[in-house]
């Protein structure tokens, strides 16, 4: 049966966008019609066309405008569409309002557990539209979430994970972090990447931190923007550890810190899913240390392929860290079983898969 889809989405971001984008083109490989309204300088442009992807040099700009509505919705009817795929809130918004009283089924993406309630009117223009067909989620967390909502039709909604390929990661070659952070060489070394959001809950890692004995040669390298605030200045200071926690800043080489650290540590509170810097470091054979938020608990086998610790915890989370630095090889096995993990159950060949399945069934309906 041949599918004819309509993709909406940013792909700018090369890395970023790699997992999405990644199932569109062995969508295209396999016979299905593709088509993908991007911005004309996506980096993901070509490599599109190679597949024979129609790449349509358009994004919506505004919500509700008028004139991108219209642009969208006499595509959808000139080229027959079956499947009109959104991923982001401008195409969301606008996208519905184009498929008003068409045939075409229309498909949402989520991957995010927050943000959505029933009583905002707000939310009826989006995820709670009744037009909208299908919702693809990026965790059960994030389905659980939307059958929380009064009057919301379970049936609309799949779990599919954006999942990873081990091969992508072959080529980050690990920092020595010791030599460049100057660290001791005995040191259980670190790292987060995140740019700093409440959410991602960097107060309740170094408060972690402070906690460990002072003997401990533990050391924190944070990797993003807006680390180095005061506030979290201040806990490294009542804690007598500034030595200890190191700010990298943004910087673009990212995946080469994480794969030479000894373990990948996620201290978010809420709203995540799946964070995709957990993704990448279980990929590279780091070994994860995370939050128990809705998502991300799906990620982890707790003593299996990593810990998994409870939220808002900073014993916790100091207790775990201690438990790998009192035993190093610990790093070693939760690393190579989260990369199994990857491969065997987060992989993008499931991804592709349930996502073939999803369109196939929409269309025969």
């Amino acid at each position: 049966m041949s599918v004819k889809a309509l993709i909406i989405s940013d792909y700018r971001d090369y890395h970023t966008s790699r997992p999405e984008a990644n199932v569109f083109i062995e969508l295209a490989k396999s016979g299905f019609d593709i088509h993908i309204m991007t911005y004309g300088d996506a980096k993901y442009v070509e490599e599109f066309r190679a597949v024979g992807i129609k790449v349509i040099d358009f994004h919506p700009q505004k919500k509700m405008d008028k004139a991108e509505i219209e642009k969208i919705r006499n595509y959808l009817i000139d080229n027959k569409i079956d499947i009109l795929h959104l991923f982001n809130s401008k195409s969301i918004i606008n996208g519905i309002q184009a498929a008003k009283g068409l045939k075409v089924n229309v498909i949402l993406y989520r991957g995010y557990a927050g943000n959505i309630n029933w009583y905002d009117p707000t939310a009826y223009s989006k995820f709670l539209h009744p037009r909208v067909d299908t919702i693809i989620c990026n965790s059960i967390g994030v389905e659980k979430y939307l059958h929380k909502q009064l009057f919301f039709d379970k049936k609309k909604t799949i779990t599919i994970n954006k999942g990873h390929d081990l091969k992508w990661y072959k080529n980050y070659k690990p920092v020595d972090l010791r030599h460049e952070f100057k660290l001791p060489n005995n040191s259980l070394v670190l790292v987060n990447v995140a740019n700093n959001r409440r959410m991602k809950g960097i107060p309740y890692l170094l408060e972690a931190m402070t906690l460990l004995p002072q003997s401990a040669e533990v050391h924190l390298i944070l990797i993003g923007r807006d680390m180095n605030t005061r506030s979290n200045q201040k806990i490294l200071r009542k804690g007598n550890i500034i030595e200890k926690v190191h700010f990298a800043g943004f910087r673009p080489d990212a995946l080469n810190l994480v794969a030479g650290a000894d373990a990948f540590v996620l201290s978010s509170i809420f709203g995540e899913s799946i964070t995709k810097s957990v993704i990448e470091a279980m990929s590279l054979g780091v070994a994860p240390l995370i939050t128990d938020i809705p998502g991300n608990v799906e990620l982890v086998e707790d003593g299996v392929s990593g810990i998994v610790v409870k939220r808002k915890n900073s014993q916790e989370l100091k207790e775990a860290i201690l438990r790998l630095y009192n035993d190093r090889n610990l790093c070693n096995k939760f690393g190579l079983a989260a990369q199994e993990r990857i491969n065997n159950e987060l992989n993008t060949k499931e991804t592709i898969r349930k996502t073939k399945d999803l369109y196939l069934s929409l269309v025969r309906k």
